[in-house]
């Protein structure tokens, strides 16, 4: 029964975080479109930014903005930070459900650097914190005032953080880890940034002070910097799924990529709110940079050699079996009994032939193009071994 409250337990998480990031995002892209479309007109109140109106749901909508704060303080007022909270919440837990509970098969891997799970939990933690402090800074800075600036500077401290990550932690345990520091600033800018300006505005407004501009300012940089990071984000949250982008040898190339392709597509429809016309060329940029990726997934695994398969190379499936059977079976079958497993991962179970076949492509993207399994390679799978399964895999998908 505990075995069953721990598996639901991760899937309600999982589910929460997903559900509360929808929300977050979709308040972040809707804010930021509204932004866009706001209009100077006639007859505005001297402190509003602009209006727009908008039909949904049978319905018009007439929104004006104003920039530091109306005049009077509104009776009632929504704060937009809950989505932004639960999520970061649902995914610190989700994070140390899944891999902090696991971390010596989830983000230890010997052939990059031997640490005590107590050991990369807290490389983990410090470097959150870490990354978030030195970003902060890097905002506060005089190179905040330079927007076009900053951005590239926070671009590459992103990508340096990625390219370190892959120096401490596994290939899943360093996307993973990129993943929650880029969640975490993004929080971190509501909480600590975003909403205490706001607070700050209101309470000068009810004290009759003149609220500081500044607030504003600020708020709206932040703001837009997570409305630039959404897309990434999401990338990295389901790339789990993907091994071809966390476990091959550039991951952390692939990552500068997919920072450049959702920077470029938020860029094609901000200006498009604005106004200002589409500037098509991000899509080229972003078809580019896509195919960069699908490259750079081609050049071998994060760890050991790259394996191509023998030309006209025969492969015996009881070796096959044997090799599945001794390095992955364990995890991926009816009944698992590795300490920790209860179900196989993902549903994928190699424990007879018919299973083994089927999954041929599953076992070649995982185990031969990239590093992704065994994790951390803990069942010590050889090249020899990585070899034979390669020369299988190929002939096997040319028979489907």
């Amino acid at each position: 029964m505990q075995d069953i409250l721990i598996i639901w337990a991760e899937n309600f998480i999982r589910w929460l975080h997903v559900i509360a990031g929808v929300c977050w995002i979709g308040s972040s892209f809707y804010f930021m479109h509204l932004d866009y479309s706001l209009k100077k007109r006639p007859g505005l109140p001297e402190e509003a930014n602009g209006e727009a109106w908008q039909v949904h749901g049978g319905g018009f909508y007439n929104m004006v903005k104003y920039l530091v704060a109306p005049a009077r303080m509104p009776d009632e007022l929504t704060w937009f930070k809950w989505e932004a909270y639960a999520t970061w919440f649902s995914g610190l837990a989700l994070l140390t459900v899944v891999y902090y509970f696991s971390a010596s098969l989830y983000m230890i891997d010997p052939r990059v650097m031997a640490l005590t799970p107590a050991t990369a939990i807290g490389l983990s933690v410090a470097t959150l914190i870490a990354g978030w402090v030195v970003y902060d800074l890097l905002c506060r800075s005089p190179l905040g005032e330079n927007e076009m600036g900053l951005s590239l500077v926070g671009f590459v401290f992103i990508v340096a953080c990625a390219w370190g990550f892959t120096q401490i932690f596994s290939p899943r345990g360093a996307y993973m880890q990129i993943g929650a520091l880029i969640g975490t600033i993004m929080a971190a800018n509501v909480l600590m940034v975003i909403i205490p300006g706001q607070r700050k505005v209101v309470a000068d407004l009810i004290a009759g002070r003149t609220p500081d501009a500044n607030h504003g300012k600020r708020g709206k940089q932040r703001s837009t910097h997570n409305n630039y990071l959404t897309l990434p984000v999401i990338f990295v949250m389901i790339s789990n799924h993907y091994p071809l982008a966390y476990a091959t040898r550039y991951s952390w190339v692939i990552l500068a990529l997919v920072l450049i392709m959702g920077a470029v597509i938020r860029h094609f429809y901000n200006t498009r709110h604005k106004g200002l016309g589409d500037p098509w060329w991000t899509w080229g940029v972003t078809v580019a940079c896509a195919i960069g990726v699908i490259w750079l997934s081609t050049l071998g695994p994060a760890n050991g050699k790259r394996t191509e398969p023998a030309t006209g190379a025969a492969v015996k499936f009881a070796a096959v079996e044997e090799i599945v059977t001794s390095r992955c079976s364990m995890c991926h079958a009816e009944e698992p009994v590795w300490d920790g497993i209860k179900v196989a991962p993902k549903g994928v179970m190699l424990d007879t032939p018919e299973r083994i076949r089927l999954h041929a492509r599953e076992i070649a993207a995982n185990v031969v193009w990239s590093s992704a399994m065994p994790p951390s390679n803990i069942t010590d799978l050889s090249d020899d071994e990585r070899q034979i399964l390669a020369n299988w895999a190929a002939g096997a998908r040319s028979l489907r």
